[in-house]
């Protein structure tokens, strides 16, 4: 009789209102195995694990384990299965000491400081507090937690994004040993690299749906990404005129090796007016706290910031929207004010400039946000509150604003997630035309088709670092996604 796999999840689906996170996701980790979870961002991979360790329940689909129906309704109950996940983020409480929070998690502590100090770490003193160790130590401390539980299966979530080669040689060595003496792991990495030295196979989601599942062999990186791929809308000709000579206009942002603690550690670029810079990066790879450093929300541990020539050190926000930077967030939400109207969220950059007192020119804003009302069709149905549109209408007023009132410099991060292809089809041009007027733009983006579709030249960002730069006539996504994946020898910066 055939031994039950210790994980078998199929036909798993979730929908979140109108959006199909997942429509027919499976995988199976048998006795040993050490199985990668792999995809472009968008494609499942956080939902699918939310489902397999309880975090979220399925629409339809079953999860099994030991050939089991798993009533899995909380990470807690998940490991009182077996399945224990360490998530991409530690999952600790910073105001207690690292004993307070075994406690909390009922973890034995003799098996735990044996696996801490097996994973590289040996003075760890169990009455510090978190909130005062690095974040490398805390992802040891995690993993070690979910060893101490002698788990069934293992899910690791970017385990080594955040730590030095030293430790991730002992990370992948300890967890290889562990999977030899039957332990099923389910790896999540975007490192291809570690893939191939510690897994067995590679499941591949694309659009909410397992597409193949792979024996790691050699030569099936190429594979795996033709699976992440695979076919994409058909967005049509393009329309939009890229400007074929992106270095026409002045160094508006210049970049020089920017280390923004561990997850920034070299990023040079150059940034012209009149051009549409693409950031190309996997989940985790330091475009978020890039992006964060150059609004002003966090500060970079070394490196320059440069704007018009000028050197810049930023304290606060304030001080890059007075510099001329502006962050459009990937988050609709932090951009507006839900409970104002589109024009009032439009408008809201020329009440910012009022420097002094005297009479508004209201005819010249109304006209302003009337044009980019119209050029951009947002609906205007609900005059009450902007919460009431639609995500693609919401994401719309936060570009149409700096359309009206004008902008230097602009940070968009992910301005086309979640919305449709016709919304988006409105958003390129509105790049387009903004940096036409004059306008920077760094432009950050999770799907790779609007590099050659919204941008001059991309940037390819893995591991905290510039490993490509790219025009953008030349930026296929089989070259944006082997360079994010590290597979080039292509450093550079502009």
């Amino acid at each position: 009789m055939t031994e039950p796999a210790l994980l078998d999840a199929t036909g798993v689906a979730k929908s979140f209102g109108a959006v199909h996170a997942l429509t027919d996701a499976e995988l199976r980790v048998g006795k040993g195995e050490i199985v990668a979870l792999m995809g472009a961002n968008g494609a499942g991979k956080s939902t699918f694990v939310k489902i397999i360790t309880g975090a979220l329940k399925p629409d339809t689909g079953h999860v099994l384990i030991h050939g089991q129906q798993a009533r899995v309704g909380s990470p807690a109950e998940a490991r009182r299965t077996g399945l224990v996940p360490v998530y991409q983020e530690p999952s600790l409480i910073p105001d207690l000491d690292v004993l307070d929070n075994l406690r909390l998690g009922d973890t034995p502590v003799a098996p735990f400081v044996h696996w801490v100090k097996e994973l590289g770490i040996e003075d760890l003193v169990l009455n510090e507090m978190i909130a005062d160790l690095p974040l490398a130590t805390l992802r040891i401390i995690d993993l070690a937690r979910a060893l101490a539980s002698d788990p069934d299966v293992l899910l690791l979530d970017e385990m080594t994004a955040a730590l030095p080669t030293d430790l991730v040689e002992r990370v992948l060595k300890t967890v290889r040993a562990r999977a030899n003496e039957g332990m099923g792991v389910i790896y999540v990495s975007h490192r291809f690299t570690e893939i191939s030295e510690l897994c067995d196979r590679a499941s591949v989601l694309r659009d909410g749906k397992t597409v193949g599942d792979l024996q790691i062999e050699e030569g099936v990186e190429e594979r795996i990404v033709e699976l992440m791929l695979g076919q994409k809308i058909d967005l049509g000709q393009r329309e939009i005129a890229v400007n074929t000579s992106t270095q026409s206009g002045s160094t508006r942002l210049k970049v020089r090796d920017l280390a923004i603690g561990t997850k920034v550690s070299n990023v040079s670029f150059d940034l012209y007016s009149d051009e549409v810079l693409g950031v190309v990066a996997l989940e985790g790879q330091g475009q978020d706290e890039l992006f964060q450093a150059l609004a002003g929300f966090i500060k970079p541990t070394a490196g320059t910031i440069a704007i018009d020539g000028e050197q810049k050190q930023f304290s606060h926000p304030a001080d890059a929207i007075a510099s001329g930077l502006t962050f459009v967030p990937g988050d609709r939400a932090d951009a507006l004010l839900s409970q104002r109207s589109v024009r009032e969220n439009i408008a809201l950059p020329f009440s910012a400039r009022i420097k002094a007192w005297g009479p508004l020119k209201m005819r010249h804003e109304k006209e302003r946000v009337a044009h980019a009302i119209d050029k951009l069709q947002i609906d205007t149905r609900a005059q009450g509150e902007v919460q009431q549109l639609s995500g693609g209408n919401q994401q719309k007023v936060t570009i149409g604003r700096w359309l009206a009132t004008g902008v230097e410099t602009l940070l968009l991060f992910d301005p086309t997630r979640g919305i449709d292809v016709r919304t988006k089809r409105q958003i390129y041009p509105l790049v387009r035309e903004l940096a036409d007027q004059g306008a920077a733009v760094l432009y950050y983006t999770s799907e790779l088709e609007e590099i050659q579709l919204a941008c001059d030249r991309a940037i390819v960002i893995f591991n905290g670092s510039v490993v490509d730069t790219i025009d953008a006539s030349e930026a296929t996504e089989q070259r944006l996604m082997r360079a994010a994946y590290g597979l080039t020898g292509n450093e550079g910066a502009a």
